[in-house]
């Protein structure tokens, strides 16, 4: 089965992720939301699944750098707007197994959860 990894390509956790898919023969395709964006459907399914929480990464350069007024009352809203006007404030990587994604890089739970 192939996979959709989604992320940035220079990110340290992508690379992980990559390394570990390719070591495990998971084929997949790689989706690079800071070169080809990324749409409001998937933020949405994102953060219908996992909640917005999880999906935004408030620990990024990009996100910490907002005003205080931007950062203010977030909602999923207000998360999704401020994720697709900038893709890096989305944690990476995002895996598309089909039936559900995986938002983070963890080897345990990417072992258990893709089939090889």
């Amino acid at each position: 089965m192939a996979y959709t990894l989604f992320g940035i390509k220079a990110c340290d956790t992508m690379k992980k992720a990559r390394t570990w898919l390719d070591e495990h023969g998971a084929g997949y395709d790689f989706h690079d939301y800071k070169t080809q964006g990324i749409d409001r459907e998937h933020l949405e399914q994102w953060c219908n699944e996992h909640g917005w929480e999880v999906v935004l990464n408030r620990a990024g350069t990009t996100f910490r750098k907002l005003a205080d007024e931007q950062k203010a009352n977030l909602d999923q809203a207000k998360a999704i707007e401020l994720m697709l006007a900038q893709p890096s404030m989305i944690k990476r990587p995002v895996l598309d197994l089909g039936d559900r994604t995986l938002v983070g890089f963890k080897p345990d739970i990417y072992a258990a959860a893709v089939q090889q």
